[in-house]
């Protein structure tokens, strides 16, 4: 039995590749943000985008790249240590044990471990952080789209939907320009994930729910 692929039906799979392509960016990008200091290359990147368009993804997008025109690079370096890393803890704690549980490699770490393992994935040798950092989650669900597994939405709604937004929403509150715009692009697109994945759920006959 043959299956005949017309030409709309081409353009159509084509436009949901570069979207899914486009999401898996988006998560790497921001992990890569959240994750260490944006180094000259990555910052010269975001300040020569040409962004377009009026939802909130890309205008906060646009925000990030004027951010990057203007940054300091060396204050950047500081920048970061301080909002997101600290010498005991930075003004902002990316981790899910720590905005769901209150502590440090609590419970939300625990699920996400035995998650993890179900999934095939396990901490690369080479990171010093637990799995629950936020930056950890982003990749993750970077991969899962680009391995177009149907565990993304169950993912985001079991580790990410209960309190990534409110970290991001933490992080676009900090004094450095290029981070608060980081945290409102974070924000933006979480959001858009999240309703994204909730229609998704509607329409499935398994229903995911928020932990």
């Amino acid at each position: 039995m043959s299956q005949q692929i017309t030409p709309d039906d081409a353009a159509g799979q084509a436009d949901l590749d570069e979207q899914e392509a486009l999401r898996a960016d988006l998560y790497r990008l921001l992990a890569r943000l959240v994750r260490e200091p944006a180094d000259a290359d990555l910052i010269d990147w975001l300040a020569e985008l040409e962004v377009s368009g009026e939802d909130p993804v890309t205008q906060a997008l646009a925000s990030l790249s004027q951010a990057a025109a203007e940054a300091d690079r060396e204050a950047l370096e500081r920048a970061h240590f301080r909002h997101l890393v600290g010498v005991i803890q930075g003004e902002i704690t990316p981790y899910a044990s720590w905005y769901r549980n209150g502590e440090l490699m609590d419970q939300a770490l625990v699920d996400l471990r035995h998650d993890l393992r179900r999934l095939g994935f396990e901490r690369s040798a080479s990171s010093h952080d637990p799995e629950d950092h936020l930056a950890a989650l982003f990749e993750v669900m970077a991969m899962l789209i680009d391995e177009g597994s149907n565990e993304g939405a169950r993912f985001f709604m079991t580790h990410l939907a209960p309190w990534a937004q409110r970290c991001l929403d933490d992080l676009a509150r900090v004094d450095t320009a290029f981070y608060a715009r980081t945290g409102e692009l974070g924000d933006a697109f979480i959001a858009r994930e999240r309703a994204r994945l909730e229609a998704e759920a509607e329409r499935s006959p398994v229903r995911i729910l928020e932990p």
